[in-house]
């Protein structure tokens, strides 16, 4: 590198510029329509005036500095500004510089309110054209109709409560997440897991094999089929498209769990079988939390997104169409127009799924040129997900090293790395999903060179 740069000096610089900006958009906000009172004028030149020294800090990349505050002990967050981050469940939901803008333009409450006209429904504002993007996220997935939900667990629970009754079972994947068990049992049905493989794959004919056994043992097919094309244990593809085929050969709605797929890989859900698609806008589409997407055929639309019959029995008030599993509305405000604002460009890098695989692979044979180390998932990978188990190398380090494991998690940041659990050197998970080759070999580079450092040998 031609200059010295520190990220941490250039990541609080940033933020006291931007805070330095905000501070002059406050006072615009609170500014009369005909102008400034001459203490806001003041005040605005004044903050004008530093931030000629701001930018000139800026230009010299490289600097001592404070951590920036926020308001009474909450700190600016510069993880991504700082490092490079490996967090499996962060990766994908990394903004662009677009959702990033949106934030900071409609991060107001009801600011996605501005132009809502009848039927007053937020899928219907065409002002910013939200009604647009949700017909084009139900193109996105390969399904009829879409809605966004704040997170993919509403998601979950919006069809469970639509079609599930009390004592009804529904079918999961022995690796299911935690949030499948719940928005079964909040709407009174029992979880039935069908088993995994040796190899860690949830395959068709186990699912077929657990929908016989409950038919045995209740008289009745299950009322459902929730699985995940890749878990979130070990983020293992399972046959989604086999399972989807059991689905139909046997009549039961399928719910496909894409939090780690939607947004981050081609998806299309009638090609897969699929009646509902439930996807991850904080975890997989570069969206602000708590952020979702929720889609499905025609012939559940009406079901699923049903609308209020209910009316007042004093004032005999009724509600429109307001949806009654979103409460009338969902999302609104940054988490939406974040998912709007990054939307071209996840569309965008879906089509390149292949390289993030390949990168993904590169690592991982890297990473198992240590010896001692080994990758708990399917490997190839076929995912940019990984979890690895380290018992072999750098624990054995941990074991006599006066930090135990805290060791490594120094070591990684050292190296201007974050994200894994702090203290594991056993098992755990990582993701290398959206770096650039160059970062990939960086952090290639940067466990080697650990290994190296405490001796262990290198294949």
């Amino acid at each position: 590198m031609d200059e010295q740069m520190n990220k941490k000096y250039l990541a609080n610089k940033l933020f006291e510029t931007q805070f330095a900006l905000e501070d002059l958009r406050e006072i615009v906000r609170q500014s009369l329509p005909t102008g400034m009172s001459n203490d806001q004028s003041e005040r605005y030149d004044e903050i004008v005036s530093g931030l000629g020294g701001l930018l000139e800090d800026l230009g010299k990349k490289n600097g001592q500095t404070q951590p920036v505050k926020i308001v009474g002990d909450l700190m600016c967050r510069t993880r991504e500004e700082e490092f490079i981050n490996i967090q499996p469940i962060q990766a994908g939901g990394r903004l662009t510089p677009e959702a990033r803008k949106a934030v900071i333009a409609y991060g107001d409450g009801y600011s996605t309110c501005d132009n809502c006209r009848k039927p007053f429904r937020l899928d219907k504002i065409e002002k910013p054209s939200i009604s647009t993007f949700h017909t084009d996220l139900a193109e996105f997935v390969g399904m009829d109709q879409a809605r966004v939900v704040p997170g993919a667990r509403r998601g979950f629970q919006a069809v469970a409560s639509s079609i599930i009754e009390k004592g009804d079972t529904v079918v999961v994947s022995a690796f299911a997440h935690y949030t499948e068990f719940l928005a079964v049992e909040g709407a009174g049905g029992i979880v039935r897991e069908a088993p995994v493989n040796e190899h860690n794959i949830l395959t068709a004919e186990s699912v077929a094999h657990k929908i016989d056994e409950v038919k045995r043992e209740t008289g009745k097919l299950p009322a459902l089929i929730m699985i995940d094309h890749f878990d979130y244990l070990f983020c293992n593809e399972h046959d989604i498209y086999g399972i989807g085929k059991v689905a139909q050969e046997y009549g039961i709605p399928f719910l496909y769990n894409g939090a780690y797929t939607v947004g981050i890989m081609p998806v299309n859900g009638k090609k897969i079988g699929a009646d509902f698609v439930v996807g991850s806008g904080h975890k997989s589409m570069a969206s602000v939390a708590p952020s979702g997407v929720l889609a499905t055929t025609e012939e559940w639309a009406d079901k699923i997104f049903r609308t209020t019959q209910m009316v007042g029995d004093v004032t005999g008030r009724k509600f429109g169409i307001k949806e009654v599993e979103f409460l009338g509305c969902t999302l609104m405000g940054a988490p939406l127009l974040s998912m709007m604002a990054s939307f071209p460009h996840v569309k965008e890098r879906t089509k390149h799924w292949d390289e993030e695989v390949k990168k993904s692979n590169y690592f991982i044979n890297e990473f198992l040129r240590i010896e001692g180390n080994e990758v708990l998932s399917e490997f190839p990978r076929k995912h940019a997900l990984s979890k690895v188990d380290t018992t072999g190398s750098f624990d054995k380090v941990a074991k006599t090293h006066k930090r135990k494991g805290y060791f490594f998690s120094d070591e990684l940041k050292k190296h201007g790395i974050a994200g894994e659990f702090p203290g594991a050197t056993r098992s755990w998970k990582m993701s290398t999903y959206g770096l650039s080759w160059d970062q990939i070999h960086y952090l290639s580079d940067s466990f080697i060179e650990i290994a190296e450092k405490y001796n262990i040998n290198i294949n």
